[in-house]
């Protein structure tokens, strides 16, 4: 992940921190408490093994890391050709998913793009918030390699309390293990796992741009729905619109923090509280988002 094109720079008195938990948090894989090593390895007659192993997380609770430090941040979308001549060059083929948000580029191998690409990358993304490439070599690099590949974007965040591969903190891993049945237990109280969510919001500078590729998958489920804050901005009246400028939300890391504790995970950073506007501004892209969501904002002044 890389970070959030606007920075909000807090005051001392508005980095408060919530000394209560207040929520559940929307994570439902039980993580470390059902994760077994051997079997994700080796695999067995019923399991297979996993493809990628050097991708398995670990949650190790001696690991610790000191609170994030602000940063000067670089939006490389601003240096982008408009025209798009490296990214969407001759024999690249583009189709929008819907008219505000999504599109599939097939006939680039983003591994193999020049800065100049990856620019006009960072500026797409802006434009259209999520960008599917089909056939990419991702999975098959090295995880430096791919780290290497995020790290142009912006500092590479480290999770406060998800499992990542040995020696890789910086590698989010969307993992559910061979013998996890969580999902089936919160099913039994919930009609679906909805959570709508944007990733990490208590940070003071969050992610402004995530890379996610597929190691092992199922062959149906587990779809992931994305949404445009900026059309949901644009969709509210006038006068609503005006009423959000100048608001401000607190955007707490406890609930998750919390969450972790009580499945086994780890907390390998104090949970922080952040205060951001309710209304962001893109740099590149000059368009208006609302930056609020259930799973991390609780209250606004």
């Amino acid at each position: 992940m890389a970070p959030i094109a606007t920075q909000t720079p807090l005051s001392q008195e508005e980095a408060v921190v919530i000394p209560k938990h207040f929520g559940s948090y929307k994570e439902q894989a039980a993580g470390a408490k059902t994760f077994n090593k051997k079997l994700e390895e080796e695999g067995d007659i019923d399991r297979p093994r996993a493809n990628y192993i050097n991708y398995l997380p670990e949650w190790d609770p001696d690991v610790k890391y000191p609170p994030l430090e602000t940063f000067e941040y670089t939006e490389h979308a601003l240096d982008a050709d408009k025209t798009f001549p490296n990214l969407l060059a001759k024999g690249v083929n583009r189709e929008d998913l819907t008219a505000t948000i999504g599109t599939v580029v097939e006939g680039v191998q983003l591994s193999s793009l020049s800065n100049a690409g990856k620019d006009q990358l960072a500026l797409l993304a802006a434009q259209r918030k999520l960008l599917v490439f089909r056939d990419q070599d991702f999975a098959d690099l090295s995880i430096e390699q791919a780290s290497r590949y995020g790290a142009y974007f912006g500092r590479l965040h480290i999770h406060p309390t998800s499992g990542a591969p040995k020696g890789h903190p910086e590698i989010h891993v969307v993992h559910r293990g061979t013998d996890d049945r969580s999902g089936e237990i919160l099913l039994e109280t919930r009609t679906s796992t909805v959570a709508w969510h944007s990733d990490v919001t208590y940070e003071k500078q969050p992610p402004g741009t995530t890379f996610l590729y597929i190691l092992d998958t199922p062959t149906t489920g587990g779809d992931t729905l994305f949404v445009n804050q900026a059309e949901a901005y644009k969709r509210l009246s006038p006068a609503f619109r005006e009423r959000l400028h100048g608001l401000k939300a607190m955007n707490s890391g406890i609930e998750q923090a919390d969450w972790a504790k009580s499945r086994d995970s780890v907390v390998r950073r104090e949970p922080v509280t952040s205060v951001h506007p309710l209304v962001r501004t893109h740099p590149a892209t000059g368009e208006k988002a609302l930056y609020i969501n259930p799973q991390c904002t609780f209250c606004h002044r």
